[in-house]
């Protein structure tokens, strides 16, 4: 079984997702004690996806977070880099057009989506601003972004309460649903090495996106960040 590390090989990265495919959906849905239905309801809010409009969803995974905007006649295109996921995606929901792709180095043209979204992947990706240079370029002029991302709790009793079980708790009950338990531990690395909401959002505006906003969910742990790319 794969464990990446924090320097993020891509490689390392996706291997670790394949290892996870299969049960992917329902460890999260442990770990997060539920709490990531009502997070991807959120994002589905904050995309707005319109019938016809073009939708990107990276690390979509095996496309649950997919699933929403296409329920509003959006055509959206769930991208990922492990193949794992898209395979195990593929498998439940096969008239979805999903596509490998590293966000780095996204595999379409320039100005194609009406919106960009990623949830809970941004973290995993090696270069963020590249990454963030790649969503800007592909989303067409007058389109948005929209980041799910795990954030700092911004109650500090809170956060060091969300610290411990993140270190602490989590990697037991990881071992108890997950099929590569040593995967979450670098999850739980990731998020703590994670810059807070106004870091993030600075890193949008370097990348080019207006307008950058965010909005905590669950206190902090989870932050939507939305920008626009102007016409």
């Amino acid at each position: 079984m794969t464990r990446a590390s924090l320097n993020k090989q891509p490689h390392e990265v996706a291997s670790m997702f394949d290892d996870v495919a299969e049960r992917y959906d329902l460890t999260n849905d442990v770990l997060s004690l539920g709490q990531d239905r009502v997070w991807r309801r959120e994002v589905a809010r904050a995309v707005d996806a319109r019938p016809a409009q073009k939708i990107l969803d990276l690390a979509a995974g095996t496309a649950t977070s997919s699933l929403p905007f296409a329920r509003t006649g959006a055509y959206v295109v769930p991208c990922d880099f492990s193949l794992g996921m898209l395979q195990v995606g593929k498998r439940r929901h096969d008239w979805l057009p999903f596509t490998a792709g590293d966000a780095t180095r996204l595999p379409f043209r320039d100005d194609v989506f009406d919106a960009v979204t990623i949830s809970f992947g941004l973290r995993n990706v090696q270069d963020t601003d590249a990454a963030l240079r790649e969503m800007y370029r592909v989303t067409r002029p007058g389109g948005r972004v929209v980041i799910c991302e795990f954030s700092h709790p911004t109650w500090a009793p809170f956060r060091t309460v969300y610290t411990e079980y993140l270190m602490r708790a989590l990697p037991p009950v990881a071992r108890a649903v997950s099929s590569n338990p040593d995967a979450y531990v670098y999850l739980a690395e990731s998020i703590r090495a994670w810059p807070d909401q106004a870091g993030l959002a600075a890193r949008l505006g370097g990348a080019g996106w207006s307008k950058v906003a965010w909005r905590n969910l669950t206190g902090g742990v989870v932050a939507l960040h939305r920008g626009f790319k102007e016409d």
